[in-house]
């Protein structure tokens, strides 16, 4: 159907939240998902997108606000698409990733369950995050809406972009002046980099003609608030690259870890280039307890700190060790739960993807004095194989936390041989994680789901799931 024939809806109440952070009405018995709505607007409605079971669409108009609704506390809300339940206050931002958790272990999963436990929320709702990447583009996005209001796009400065990707658009970048998601610091250095290369001339990467030199930085840190910051360029370092790494170094001694890369490939990944250490340490130190672990620029850390303390503190308590379990740690990262739970257990083997993470995962346990791991990279259904378990030993507990798609269906018929007594499943997408359960669910019953709330004023939800052996 051509986009002008779509239909007007001139009042329609939004009644609950859907997928991907929208929100969602119904209109003559069809689902219609709406963005930056939240259940109590009354709003007109353009259809964008229109199916045979339902229909999407955007705002024209306000009528009336929901009492629920809040002000957002970012200026770039509703354009950079993230953060988008910052309009709901964080008590119902809980209520709605709880029943998020509900619906898909009942509806997808068709799982029978005890009671679920109250979601955990984050203690810092904002400045949270120990990870963010930004982007340079030569041609900065802008909305329409910031367009009309500036009468015209020729009344607008289009250079020099850096910040968030649009969702869905791989080539358009919106600029960012301030982002709530991490300390103001993190602000500071990104507007720093981007006024010093307009000054000096420096050349912002185009996606379309693989140019320009700026292409992205990434910026980390810990609890301490010491930095990490990687700068990738698209050319080899030259003489004006150095000076602004110099600039860096000298104005700001937050960066305890000042790294840059090359990268001449047509994607933005670092995983598979050489990072190179311009300044200062080439990692981080994490602290947990009494246990420190080593975040490297590949390293995957959770980006919520202070909550993955409480996520894996829900881990140990739902494997229930007595220090006498041999314990699977299946896509270990850099090895925080393994090591986490490692002195509760007699012997704990962490499986993961990236080569990288296991030397992390193994430096982890050196350094805290950690002698009952055993590391292996790979890919999960490569290397968890029944001969790896008759080799290795039969678990009595398996702790998996795969990637938001979830478990390959041979890793789980190998969990399945393995018939470990319990499986802990920590999951980021409650929705993959009751596919798989349901695969568990002749075998082993669930009886207990904790949800963790990672990440304020997004729809994301980590979930913990404990499985006993029928």
């Amino acid at each position: 159907m051509k986009k002008k024939n779509l239909p007007i809806f001139d009042d329609v109440e939004i009644t609950g939240v859907a997928a991907e952070g929208k929100a969602l009405a119904r209109v003559n018995d069809c689902v219609v998902f709406v963005p930056y709505c939240v259940p109590g607007d009354h709003v007109r409605l353009q259809v964008t997108k229109k199916k045979h079971n339902y229909m999407e669409a955007r705002v024209l108009e306000f009528l009336t606000y929901s009492p629920d609704r809040t002000a957002p506390r970012c200026p770039h809300f509703g354009e950079c698409g993230g953060c988008k339940w910052q309009i709901l206050p964080y008590q119902k931002q809980l209520m709605y990733k709880q029943q998020q958790v509900v619906d898909n272990l009942t509806r997808i999963g068709k799982l029978e369950l005890p009671d679920i436990s109250p979601i955990l929320g984050s203690a810092e709702i904002y400045e949270y995050r120990n990870k963010l990447e930004f982007s340079f583009a030569d041609r900065k996005y802008v909305s329409w809406d910031t367009i009309h209001a500036a009468g015209g796009l020729d009344k607008l400065d289009l250079s020099y972009g850096l910040g968030f990707h649009i969702p869905g658009c791989f080539d358009k970048v919106l600029d960012i002046e301030q982002c709530h998601l991490m300390p103001d610091i993190n602000n500071r250095i990104r507007n720093f980099i981007r006024s010093y290369c307009r000054q000096h001339g420096m050349s912002f990467y185009n996606e379309h003609e693989h140019s320009g030199t700026m292409r992205n930085i990434i910026l980390r840190s810990n609890a301490k608030g010491e930095l990490m910051l990687i700068v990738v360029f698209a050319e080899e370092l030259t003489e004006p690259t150095r000076l602004l790494l110099e600039q860096l170094r000298d104005t700001f001694p937050q960066i305890r870890s000042l790294m840059y890369v090359v990268n001449q490939k047509l994607n933005d990944t670092i995983a598979d280039l050489d990072v190179q250490c311009f300044a200062g340490d080439d990692h981080l130190i994490e602290t947990m307890e009494d246990l420190s672990f080593r975040v490297g620029p590949k390293s995957f850390y959770q980006t919520n700190t202070r909550q993955a303390y409480e996520l894996y503190k829900v881990v140990r308590n739902f494997a229930n060790l007595s220090g006498n379990e041999l314990v699977y740690d299946l896509y270990t990262g850099t090895g925080t739960i393994a090591n986490f739970v490692a002195r509760q257990s007699k012997r704990v083997i962490g499986i993961e993807y990236v080569p990288e993470a296991i030397e992390d995962a193994k430096v982890n346990s050196q350094i805290n004095g950690i002698d009952n791991t055993l590391f292996f990279a790979g890919d999960m259904k490569d290397i968890l194989t029944n001969d790896f378990v008759d080799t290795y030993g039969r678990p009595d507990v398996i702790i998996t936390d795969p990637p938001r798609a979830g478990m390959h269906e041979d890793v789980i018929n190998t969990i399945l041989n393995a018939a470990p007594r319990r499986i802990v499943y920590v999951s980021c997408n409650p929705a993959t994680q009751a596919r798989d359960l349901q695969m568990l669910d002749h075998d082993y019953r669930i009886t207990k789901v904790q949800p963790v709330d990672m990440f304020p004023h997004t729809h994301h939800c980590e979930n913990v799931v404990l499985l006993e052996q029928r």
